[in-house]
C-alpha cells in the first residue's frame, strides 16, 4: 500500500474543500491508503467564532505522524503571501524529523487558497515547498497535463506549483468544479509517483 497524508489548515473551509478532493484523487489510484489530517490551530476558539471560521472536526496530526507515510501533501490558506502560521508552526515542530532524515526521498506536494487571484498564490505554493525541499522530500506539482488551469473563461485558481482556489476577499467564493477537479488530479499525480518510488525502493531492498 501506498500511504498518503492530506494535511492541511482551513479557517473558512475552502482548504477542507480542496483537501478532500486532494484525498478521493489519491484514493483513485488503486493500492493507495489516504489520510485527511488537519493541523492544531493556534488561534483561541472564541476569537475563531468571531471571525466567522468554520467549525472542523477532522482528525489533527502530529509531527511526528509524517514519518508513516510516503508522499505527504500540505494544504494552506495565503496569508501575506505565505502559508498560514498554523502550518508554520506544525513544521517548525518536525525538526527531529529532519535531524534523522526522517522524510528524504518522500513525496511532497502543496495546494492553497487566497482571496484574489493575485494575492499571493503561487508565492505561497513555491515558499511551501521550501521547508520540504529542507526535509530531503521530492515535489510534485500539478503539470499542465491538467488543462484546466490554463482555461480563461472564469476564474480559476491552482498552478503548475499546485492545486487551489480563490475565495474571494470576503471569503464567499467556494472552490470551482476546476479547482475540485485539478486538486482530484493533483492527488492521483502524487500517489501514482509515490507508488512508482516506493515500488523501485522495495525492488531495490530484495536485489
Amino acid at each position: 500500500m501506498t500511504r498518503v497524508l492530506v494535511l492541511y489548515y482551513s479557517s473558512y473551509g475552502h482548504v477542507r474543500a480542496l483537501a478532500q478532493a486532494e484525498a478521493d484523487g489519491a484514493l483513485s489510484v488503486p493500492g493507495t491508503h489516504a489520510d485527511l489530517r488537519r493541523v492544531p490551530d493556534t488561534m483561541p476558539e472564541d476569537l475563531r467564532r468571531k471571525a466567522g471560521f468554520i467549525s472542523d472536526d477532522t482528525p489533527v496530526a502530529a509531527p511526528a505522524d509524517l514519518e508513516a507515510y510516503d508522499a505527504i501533501i500540505l494544504g494552506t490558506p495565503t496569508r501575506f503571501g505565505m502559508m498560514a502560521g498554523q502550518m508554520k508552526s506544525f513544521l517548525d515542530q518536525a525538526g527531529g524529523l529532519w535531524a534523522r532524515n526522517a522524510l528524504v526521498g518522500k513525496v511532497g506536494a502543496v495546494f492553497a487558497s487566497t482571496g484574489s487571484q493575485h494575492g499571493g498564490h503561487e508565492a505561497t505554493m513555491l515558499s511551501t515547498q521550501i521547508p520540504l525541499q529542507h526535509f530531503g522530500m521530492l515535489i510534485v506539482g500539478m503539470p499542465y497535463s491538467f488543462a484546466g488551469q490554463t482555461t480563461a473563461d472564469a476564474i480559476v485558481g491552482g498552478a503548475p506549483y499546485g492545486a487551489g482556489t480563490i475565495a474571494g476577499a470576503d471569503g464567499s467564493r467556494s472552490p470551482t468544479e476546476t479547482d475540485l477537479a485539478g486538486a482530484r488530479f493533483q492527488g492521483a499525480h502524487v500517489a501514482r509517483i509515490a507508488a512508482r518510488l516506493t515500488g523501485a525502493a522495495l525492488q531495490e531492498e530484495a536485489a
